[in-house]
């Protein structure tokens, strides 16, 4: 007799270890595959534009992003052939640094190419990129122009201008000249940088008699100006952009016409309308203490007081940039200072 004791069988192992339920797991399969289809939808929220654009805006329903767009430069006389994209914007670039040194109250934003559509054939095809095959890309990299070749030859061609996005230092601020009977002038001059922007170049002296300029403050805005080594930039008139906005395919910069604009002032004297000027200001603090609406009719000499302190020169008008030699080139004040000249 075997008294060895036998030992005991193994217990299988269930093939489910797992504590889930059939039941449980089809849930949860469920569950994610919802999860996974599950989309966000959209809606839309209605916003109060105009009511916020007056509100908010510092020039209501105005925007205070400013833009130069400049096309490519043509090379030849019969526009068929242009300069690189790297070309027109260093263009840019120079036609900002030059603003600035003259005087010009803006900073830099941002720059972009800028799509523009146009119809070219003949000569000018020959100037386009071939854009059957991914392996011309490369060559449209620095090109301005390229066209889009179908059965017939080159067709649509695409001009690559640059857009350069920039701004007021400090900002725009409004001044109101209102009109009295007996006015004679307005008691400014305007006058334009080779950049294409307008400014006051001049402004009676106080105690001119029949100017309004006078009873707006220009005159200080105009002499703290000079003390910063800045020009008065007009930036709208009424309302109306007076900036430069285009670079022509000759290199010239589409602006506005000092002679037209004197006109329209004018005729604001003779119609005894109110003007309001905007400016591109160069000083935060300056541009808060300017006048509003309610305060045109008192006297601004804080203005100048508030920046004696902080601004270089004798606070003279005369002739030349206060605190800088008049004989430099990076400066380009014209001085006008002769009665006629006064709108």
């Amino acid at each position: 007799m075997d008294w060895k004791m036998k030992r005991p069988k193994s217990v299988p192992k269930l093939k489910n270890s797992s504590p889930t339920s059939p039941t449980k797991g089809s849930k949860n399969g469920k569950l994610l595959a919802a999860l996974r289809d599950a989309k966000i939808g959209h809606a839309y929220e209605p916003f109060p534009w105009e009511k916020k654009m007056r509100e908010l805006l510092p020039v209501p329903e105005a925007s205070s992003f400013l833009s130069l767009l400049l096309l490519p430069k043509a090379t030849d006389g019969s526009n068929t052939r242009y300069s690189s994209l790297e070309d027109t914007l260093a263009r840019a670039e120079a036609w900002l640094l030059s603003s600035q040194a003259s005087g010009v109250p803006i900073v830099f934003m941002n720059v972009q190419t800028e799509a523009l559509l146009t119809k070219i054939s003949g000569e000018m095809a020959l100037s386009t990129v071939n854009m059957g095959s991914l392996s011309d890309l490369a060559a449209m990299a620095n090109a301005s122009l390229y066209g889009f070749e179908d059965y017939h030859g080159v067709d649509i061609g695409v001009v690559r201008a640059v857009r350069l996005w920039y701004t007021a230092a400090a900002g725009e601020a409004a001044l109101e000249l209102r009109l009295r009977p007996g006015d004679t002038r307005l008691g400014f001059a305007i006058s334009r940088t080779e950049e294409g922007f307008i400014y006051v170049s001049s402004v009676a002296e106080e105690g001119t008699p029949g100017v309004a300029s006078a009873r707006s403050g220009l005159l200080e805005l105009h002499r703290a100006a000079r003390r910063a080594s800045k020009l008065l930039v007009v930036s709208r008139v009424g309302g109306d952009k007076v900036l430069p906005w285009m670079a022509s395919t000759a290199g010239d910069v589409k602006c506005f016409d000092t002679v037209s604009l004197s006109q329209k002032l004018s005729l604001h004297r003779h119609a005894l309308r109110p003007i309001t000027l905007h400016f591109l200001m160069w000083d935060h603090d300056l541009a808060a203490a300017l006048p509003r609406d309610t305060d045109v009719e008192k006297p601004q000499l804080a203005v100048a007081e508030m920046k004696a302190d902080e601004l270089d020169g004798d606070g003279s008008d005369g002739p030349g940039v206060a605190g800088k030699d008049s004989r430099d080139s990076s400066f380009r004040f014209q001085n006008i200072g002769l009665p006629d000249s006064w709108l």
